[in-house]
């Protein structure tokens, strides 16, 4: 695997807070996420700077409407640069499908990666939705479903990585936010493991946000994670 695992959610409301932080950090230290509210915030223009910089940018948008609309936004995402882009995976086989033929029929190949179940639910809200209740075989189902559709892999919890590598093998990507260093708060986040056992679990990127960007010493921060990922043991896929 070339380049950092690690992949800072810059969850800031204007470019320019954007900017500053990158202006701290190296590429080689971090990823870069761009979400909606900062995408909303900015458009497409900071997303092209951040890779003229040189940061490898994923775009988490996680797109959901009907095929022919996500297969579009996928174009004008590859368009962009962006090393990873996302849609999500209960749009169903057609639209997973449409946003793989997109990606595949661009100039540029960004990653392509399903949503699962994001990582602030809990089984309460999986039955508000009217899903099943266990968040773990929901999590595999999409996943599988993503890895029959040709994606390169899925953003999940660091709590259901082992599952899916055993599932899903060695190649299929395993994104993981709800990250938090050791004595970090959790935040909004609920299914949330350190570095150290998210990369134990199976994980090859680890989505960090708070922890790294309201940090006053960010690269030290990303050092320290960095240093705690290295030591950690891997499960065979």
């Amino acid at each position: 695997m070339n380049g950092s695992r690690l992949i800072v959610a810059l969850d800031f409301a204007t470019a320019a807070e954007a900017q500053a932080f990158a202006a701290r950090v190296t590429p080689s230290q971090c990823r870069l996420k761009v979400g909606l509210e900062l995408f909303t915030a900015a458009g497409p223009a900071l997303v092209s700077e951040l890779v003229g910089r040189g940061f490898d940018v994923f775009l988490d948008l996680k797109y959901h409407d009907i095929p022919n609309t996500v297969a579009r936004a996928c174009t004008r995402a590859a368009d962009l640069g962006v090393w990873m882009l996302n849609v999500h995976a209960l749009g169903g086989r057609q639209m997973l499908e449409a946003a793989r033929a997109a990606v595949d029929q661009a100039a540029h190949h960004p990653l392509l990666i399903g949503v699962t179940v994001l990582t602030s639910h809990e089984e309460h809200d999986m039955a508000d939705l009217g899903l099943p209740r266990d968040i773990g075989a929901q999590v595999e189902r999409l996943a599988q479903l993503a890895q029959d559709c040709r994606l390169d892999g899925v953003v999940c919890s660091p709590r259901e990585a082992e599952r899916l590598r055993r599932r899903c093998g060695k190649k299929f990507s395993l994104v993981t936010p709800g990250i938090r260093p050791a004595n970090a708060p959790t935040d909004d986040q609920r299914r949330t493991l350190t570095p150290g056992e998210a990369i134990a679990q199976g994980a090859d990127y680890l989505v960090i946000g708070r922890p790294v960007t309201r940090a006053p010493d960010p690269a030290a921060v990303l050092a320290q994670i960095a240093d705690d990922v290295r030591q950690s043991p891997r499960i065979s896929g």
